[in-house]
């Protein structure tokens, strides 16, 4: 409960001051009869009528505080709020091709540390629709974008390179970003992203980037390109199995390269940005950079009703200063 009119409690102040000086004038007035000895009257006990005399008095200043009370208007609120989100349409589309498999990133290679980095971008979220493209040499929608978070999540820890997934090895650009782009075509959302990331230049697909980067643009759809891991001589990971059947480890050199001018320009073109992450440090730095540029929008619009309590407390007045007039007027009251 609250009041709208605070400063009417000031009242009580002069009321209080005003019953505790008319209390203290009957205590210190002279009496009417005057006795040579009042040792016998102090024997006598006083009736009840004798002393219930100030409660009419007392009732009245009852009902004055309750007149006050009503004055400083007390209300109850009802607050209703309302949220209008307009949400993000988001695709994420990585690269799986065996590159990614370059253990220059913790925890494993660069594959594990943008799924790491991936799963905890979504689980930032609230009220986005996050899709899952992923791509080597052909390119696949593992989830079309929705607001089911945790398919999303498991869909991400499913996530294998291309040779573990028996798909065509190969980095095919053009191709992802067409896959990615369809998924956000028909999006009703004001805001269309498209997080792409990679470790190596276009040397699979039948669409050309170019082709590719056209037909985000004209969907209006917003790239955020990220270069994943160094470039120059590396060791790829190789795996194979012995006459036993055991799972067997080995290197082969490798020479990583990132287009950095192709993923630049998906960016500058379609209005994103783009980012080069050499390190799981870097790689969690740019998804952290994209969830603070693309908020989702939210409207809290607030609605207060207010309802007056005061009614109650004006009849209680009433009722107890008419009770104390009855009081003073019948069996309370005083004769000189």
């Amino acid at each position: 409960m609250t009041f709208h009119s605070l400063a009417a409690f000031w009242l009580i102040l002069p009321l209080v001051l005003i019953l505790a000086w008319v209390l203290w004038k009957k205590r210190t007035k002279t009496p009417t009869l005057q006795f040579g000895s009042v040792e016998l009257l102090k024997s006598v006990s006083p009736s009840l009528r004798s002393r219930l005399m100030h409660l009419p008095m007392l009732l009245k200043g009852v009902a004055l505080i309750f007149a006050i009370i009503a004055l400083a208007r007390p209300q109850t609120t009802n607050t209703k709020i309302r949220k209008n989100v307009e949400g993000i349409d988001i695709v994420i589309c990585l690269d799986v091709s065996d590159s990614m498999l370059i253990e220059d990133m913790k925890p494993l290679n660069r594959l594990e540390a943008a799924k790491e980095t991936i799963k905890k971008f979504i689980e930032a979220r609230t009220s986005d629709r996050i899709g899952l493209v992923v791509f080597a040499g052909e390119s696949f929608t593992l989830v079309p974008p929705t607001l089911d978070y945790q398919l999303i999540l498991q869909r991400v820890g499913e996530i294998t390179s291309a040779s573990s997934a028996k798909i065509k090895d190969g980095t095919a650009l053009g191709v992802s970003m067409a896959n990615a782009a369809g998924r956000l075509k028909d999006s009703q959302a004001k805001s269309r992203v498209m997080i792409f990331m990679t470790d190596g230049e276009n040397n699979s697909g039948t669409i050309d980037p170019e082709t590719g980067l056209e037909i985000a643009k004209g969907y209006g759809i917003k790239v955020y390109s990220i270069g994943i891991g160094k470039d120059g001589p590396t060791r790829i990971p190789v795996y194979t199995r012995d006459i036993f059947g055991q799972k067997i480890k080995t290197y082969q050199p490798f020479e990583s390269a990132v287009n950095d001018d192709l993923l630049g320009r998906m960016a500058s073109e379609t209005g994103g940005k783009y980012y080069r992450a050499t390190n799981e440090g870097a790689l969690q730095k740019v998804f952290n950079d994209i969830d603070n540029l693309e908020k989702t929008k939210i409207d809290v619009n607030k609605f207060t009703s207010y309802t007056e309590e005061f009614p109650p407390y004006l009849v209680m007045a009433l009722i107890t200063y008419l009770v104390a007039i009855l009081l003073g007027r019948s069996w309370l009251r005083r004769v000189p």
